[in-house]
């Protein structure tokens, strides 16, 4: 997701990205969502594979392009890299190609959007990355996600101290379990020890929960803080 902001913070434009064509629509309905607010954010939903070392390259362009046909400002004031996509395989059953798909699009994916990103970045810009629990815990059969997302709380840290010195910021939310498609690929024996030992009413998390804390690090009382790893986990991971 890219978000533009005008000067008098106010004036916001959205760019969702999405990489296939079954998820048009779930793009479509969040665009519909955010036109529907009272001050009227322009939305534009683009489709790209972050796989594909030129895709960030092409969507931060026509986000631009965009951007000015509709008479704003081409400036990325906010970005939150959290496309993903997980594997659960034996350590011995993972082949090249497997262990490529996931750290093409987690890890390298996100460098390559936040580099074209980078030069229209203004001061005080937000950088968002979505890590996981998994980077920090030990989970049977998911080594090629969870040390992907290890690999997320590593840039961040680095970019934000490479970043800081004009007021840019960059952090990760690392969740727990949350009720999405992506939840049910997860091994339900897993899922269930986890709301077990999930402090908050035992259950898992949802998209909103998770989304709130973006958005307070997306905004201007998050100034304070960079480089952190924050656990939206209902106290399952406690940092």
């Amino acid at each position: 997701m890219i978000i533009a902001i005008q000067p008098d913070k106010t004036n916001v434009q959205v760019i969702l990205i999405y990489s296939s064509p079954s998820s048009a629509h779930l793009a479509g309905d969040i665009a519909e969502r955010i036109n529907s607010f009272p001050h009227r954010p322009l939305t534009l939903c683009v489709r790209g594979d972050l796989s594909n070392c030129q895709a960030p390259a092409d969507i931060v362009e026509t986000a631009r392009k965009w951007l000015r046909e509709n008479g704003k400002e081409d400036k990325v004031h906010i970005l939150v890299n959290n496309a993903g996509v997980e594997l659960t395989k034996p350590l011995g059953d993972i082949t090249p190609g497997e262990f490529s798909s996931v750290y093409d699009l987690n890890v390298r994916g996100t460098l390559l959007m936040t580099q074209a990103v980078l030069p229209y970045l203004p001061p005080r810009g937000r950088i968002i990355n979505l890590s996981s629990v998994g980077a920090r815990a030990a989970f049977a059969s998911l080594s090629v996600y969870c040390s992907s997302k290890a690999a997320i709380e590593g840039l961040t840290r680095c970019w934000a101290a490479e970043l800081g010195h004009n007021g840019t910021t960059v952090n990760a939310v690392s969740p727990g379990p949350v009720q999405s498609l992506m939840l049910d690929n997860i091994p339900k024996d897993l899922v269930e020890a986890q709301k077990k030992a999930t402090p908050i009413e035992h259950r898992v998390g949802t998209i909103d929960e998770v989304a709130r804390i973006v958005a307070w690090l997306a905004g201007e009382d998050s100034r304070w803080v960079t480089g952190q790893t924050i656990s939206a986990s209902g106290g399952w991971a406690v940092y």
